[in-house]
């Protein structure tokens, strides 16, 4: 049975749109921050609570475990429901618990408040995707997507940057909570903000049928989330156990498939028409590019932390500004990717993951075991930086490129989604071989094996890149 399409309402540019991009974009980066920002502060959180570091991974890796389990069902409810409401009850919870991880006395505490954060932010983050889907065409619309991959980027990669520089300024004991604490004041400055400027209804918005949510695609999805990152955050903490919940997410997948066909078969609005964006030129294979990139890219990063601090014996302040480099490159390239992409299509993908493959290679074979060490690692993170900026936000927008504005935010919250499994699965599979190769050799060594294993990784996202770009030149016009 074909299912009959609803015509997408006239485009008409919105007088504020840049600035309600600018609103968006600053809700995202405060999300996207509170991913990587802790990753600096596990010393002094496990010191100032007095708990295990498994107890403190619960921290890290529980928020990163309930943000991908919401973005699709939050994506899929501003569809329905319309991005600005959506984007007030998500900063509110955000507020209330960033305030409640930031004031909570036990580490039970603050994992709960965290686990409930980290769900409030899967509820924003989509909205991101959702209304430059809603507010941009054309190249206007890459420009957003530039941006947006600028957040993202820059996010991730100046989080121990800033975690650095709040416990430096608030001490070691309790600065910790000035990371959550921080998120308070500039919540509620967005929260006026969204009230003032993003507009009241939805032109995306479809008839009232449309509205209906899809619990039980979202329960199944949901479940197959939560067996592949739930294995991964315990065996971070050194569980083996939970690994038999891996054999549930073929399962639950195939089931959610199936349903999600049923769904549209039935003329319902399913959660993600799966059939749909198997249709959409790239968007799978960007789905795949994704994924893969924020595998190797997180991981980097956080083990790089670790050997900073655990190796040389730098504080959270002094690795993050080592960091830095990579931050720099990354501004400098992800907007500029956004510009040209409408006209270089993959390749600047292509061109990117080569460039930051090359980087992390050199940040490998240089930077351990030098002393000083700053002038190795430096220009080689510059390097890496220069390529990750100028993957994430041409992938953003190539993959959501032909996505109809109704399903933006679902589809949005998928890709989300897809990084997210690639982070956590990135984090936990860097951390264990840089931990597992110590034992027989040094941390140099250590930290070297795992850069190059991070470069493999994003190595297999090259491979899905240039399948894309075949599939790009294969399509007519």
């Amino acid at each position: 049975m074909e299912i009959p399409q609803e015509e997408e309402p006239a485009y008409e540019p919105h007088p504020r749109r840049w600035r309600i991009l600018g609103v968006s974009l600053v809700i995202g980066f405060m999300a996207l921050l509170d991913v990587s920002i802790v990753n600096v502060a596990i010393p002094s959180m496990q010191t100032g609570l007095d708990t295990s570091a498994g107890t403190i991974q619960w921290v890290v890796s529980g928020y990163a475990l309930t943000f991908g389990l919401t973005l699709v069902a939050g994506g899929r409810l501003g569809d329905a429901y319309g991005r600005r409401r959506l984007m007030l009850i998500g900063l509110v919870l955000f507020i209330l618990t960033s305030a409640a991880v930031g004031f909570a006395p036990t580490a039970e505490l603050v994992v709960g408040a965290r686990l409930l954060q980290g769900a409030s932010a899967g509820l924003l983050t989509p909205q991101n995707s959702g209304l430059i889907q809603q507010l941009f065409r054309g190249r206007e619309r890459a420009r957003a997507f530039g941006m947006f991959g600028f957040t993202v980027s820059v996010s991730s990669a100046t989080g121990p940057v800033l975690g650095g520089l709040i416990i430096a300024l608030a001490g070691e004991q309790d600065g910790w909570r000035w990371l959550f604490w921080v998120n308070v004041p500039i919540g509620l400055v967005a929260l006026v903000a969204v009230m003032r400027m993003i507009p009241r209804r939805d032109p995306s918005r479809v008839d009232r049928s449309q509205t209906r949510i899809d619990v039980p695609g979202a329960l199944l999805l949901g479940a197959t989330v939560l067996c592949l990152l739930y294995p991964i955050v315990r065996v971070e903490a050194g569980a083996r156990l939970p690994l038999v919940l891996l054999a549930g997410v073929p399962l639950f997948a195939w089931a959610f498939v199936r349903w999600e066909r049923r769904t549209a078969a039935r003329g319902r609005p399913p959660l993600l028409d799966v059939a749909l964006l198997r249709t959409v030129p790239g968007y799978v294979n960007g789905l795949a590019v994704g994924a893969l990139y924020f595998t190797g890219f997180t991981g980097l990063l956080l083990v790089v932390s670790i050997y900073l601090q655990e190796g040389l014996g730098h504080s959270p302040l002094e690795a993050g500004l080592l960091l830095m480099p990579f931050a720099v490159g990354s501004a400098i390239s992800a907007p500029t990717a956004g510009r040209f992409v409408s006209d270089a299509g993959r390749r600047i993908t292509v061109g990117a993951l080569c460039v930051m493959i090359a980087g992390v290679v050199l940040v490998a074979l240089l930077a351990p075991g030098r002393d000083p060490l700053w002038p190795w690692l430096v220009p080689t993170l510059f390097l890496t930086g220069l390529g990750g900026g100028a993957v994430v936000s041409p992938n953003i927008t190539l993959t959501l490129a032909d996505v109809p504005p109704r399903m933006g935010g679902a589809a949005g919250g998928a890709l989300q989604t897809g990084q997210r499994i690639g982070a956590s699965i990135g984090a936990a599979m860097l951390v264990t071989v840089y931990q597992l190769t110590i034992g027989p050799a040094s941390q140099d060594t250590a930290v070297r094996v795992a850069l190059l294993t991070g470069a493999a990784l994003v190595g297999a996202a090259l491979v899905m890149a240039i399948r894309a770009l075949r599939q790009e030149r294969r399509q007519p016009g």
